[in-house]
């Protein structure tokens, strides 16, 4: 068992750094949850540099919520940095970070990720964007969201749904400009979007088949 000493401040940081790469995942979350119960900006980069490796999603989550116990101006800029990353996880897990924070200066770091070529990547941006849009922009998000409508598999087109959703009533028009388009692809996801906007029970899936077989009546007339 990986035991920290949170009284000793002086030697806390180096068994920190040691616990968060031990070998069992349940010493690693109970280091993460020491450095999240008492927090110290001297933290942040052992923590977001184990973001970028760690495998245990329960981990990871403890070391988001670490991270967001310590002070924003510490957190931020260092998260932002690492949206650079060449790592896929490194990015995702920073963005997830991000949104849990919800500071809006990283907003202009985030929306440069809104059409990354990475799925991962792109999701969690969408999904952070509506966490983290400037009150008033959300027709200017929800327009630019709308470009990458038809991407991807159906989890990835229910993820950009969620998101263009979560912007509110803006992305209505931008729903309906959207099922005029020419490919039949982005005018059923448009559809299906628009179904769960107006009932956030229904089922996306159903929603998506609907939505394909009304695009292909329509390019029949």
């Amino acid at each position: 068992m990986v035991v920290i000493n949170t009284t000793n401040h002086g030697g806390l940081h180096a068994h920190l750094v040691d616990a968060l790469s031990a070998a069992d995942s349940s010493a690693r979350l109970r280091a993460a949850l020491s450095a999240g119960t008492d927090p110290d900006p001297n933290f942040t980069d052992s923590l977001v540099d184990r973001c970028a490796v760690e495998p245990d999603f329960f981990v990871r989550d403890m070391l988001t919520w670490a991270l967001c116990r310590l002070p924003a101006e510490s957190t931020v800029p260092r998260l932002v940095q690492e949206l650079e990353s060449g790592t896929v996880q490194a990015r995702s897990q920073a963005l997830h970070t991000l949104s849990k924070i919800g500071d809006r200066h990283a907003w202009p770091a985030v929306a440069a990720l809104l059409h990354d070529v990475h799925d991962e990547i792109a999701r969690t941006a969408w999904r952070t964007a509506v966490a983290l849009v400037p009150p008033g922009d959300e027709a200017t998000v929800a327009a630019d969201l709308a470009t990458e409508l038809g991407r991807g598999d159906h989890d990835l087109q229910l993820s950009l749904s969620r998101a263009m959703v979560g912007l509110g009533e803006p992305v209505l028009a931008i729903l309906d400009a959207a099922q005029a388009s020419s490919d039949p692809g982005i005018r059923a996801h448009a559809e299906a979007t628009k179904v769960l906007y107006l009932d956030p029970d229904s089922t996306f899936t159903l929603s998506i088949e609907m939505a394909k077989r009304v695009a292909v009546i329509g390019s029949d007339t």
